[in-house]
């Protein structure tokens, strides 16, 4: 599934798009990325209308469009979201396309794994509001951070950071990476932090996000090959990999093993269970 940092790539792209009209939505109505979604009324609405601006959060983009229309995309499995030329014939993957005048804004989802949202109003769309607050956000406080912990004080902590109720956009690779500069072993109780181990859990949160928007959102307009291409070497995720790879911190090799049913990386030496 993307994560923070890919879905905010992915905006950007479109970002070419702010301020220009829409000359004609093209859709495949059928398509699974439409379900929950009318399809018809979405061409009416944002055929002519002008793209104002957009946002990301946690796994979900929006889009604003003038009129009143709301766009919301998520990217699921396989989604991508491209600029074409003026003249793009698209392929029976592109389930939805923007035609403006001097590009094409195309959403590509070969599995359908993806989803488009539509609203039309003058406020955001629930389904948009309703996502919790951003890591970076003022919102996101060790006191906040704190009561979730308690109330799934059971699970272990690796499991407890893919909840997007909490911690938004934060995926696989980066809770492992969360966890490795908090010195937190994946399997921990979430119960069983200790108060400086929250802030610590807080404080690795806010700088993880804040390295993976500057290192994987794109650089120079484009996405990294591999996703360690751009990551500082310092990093876990640049050796997690890695066959026999050790920790980049204290040389001790790096164990595997599947934790809240995801495949987790730690280093035993400083994430002592």
């Amino acid at each position: 599934m993307p994560e923070l940092a890919e879905v905010e790539f992915y905006r950007r792209r479109w970002a070419a798009g702010h301020g220009a009209r829409v000359q004609r939505v093209l859709v495949h109505e059928r398509a699974k990325v439409f379900r929950g979604t009318d399809a018809a009324a979405l061409v009416r609405a944002l055929a002519g209308a002008r793209l104002l601006d957009s946002e990301a959060a946690a796994k979900q983009m929006l889009f604003r469009f003038s009129g009143g229309a709301w766009l919301g995309v998520h990217l699921g499995m396989s989604g991508e979201l491209r600029v074409e030329a003026p003249d793009y014939a698209p392929t029976k993957h592109d389930h939805l396309v923007l035609v403006q005048r001097e590009r094409q804004l195309v959403f590509n989802d070969p599995r359908m794994f993806g989803a488009v949202l539509f609203h039309r109003g003058q406020t955001a769309p629930a389904w948009w509001t309703r996502i919790a607050p951003a890591i970076l956000s003022p919102a996101f406080t060790v006191a906040a951070v704190r009561a979730f912990l308690v109330r799934r004080r059971r699970a272990p902590i690796k499991a407890v950071l893919l909840m997007q109720e909490r911690f938004p956009g934060v995926g696989n690779w980066m809770a492992d990476e969360i966890l490795w500069r908090a010195r937190l072993a994946p399997s921990r109780p979430a119960g069983a932090l200790s108060p400086a181990g929250i802030r610590a859990l807080h404080r690795a949160c806010r700088a993880v996000c804040r390295g993976a928007l500057r290192y994987n959102a794109g650089v120079g307009g484009r996405m990294p090959a591999e996703l360690n291409e751009f990551m500082p070497a310092a990093w876990l995720f640049n050796h997690r990999w890695e066959k026999g790879g050790d920790c980049p911190r204290c040389s001790t090799p790096l164990r595997h093993a599947a934790v809240g049913g995801r495949t987790t990386c730690w280093c035993p030496a400083c994430q002592p269970a």
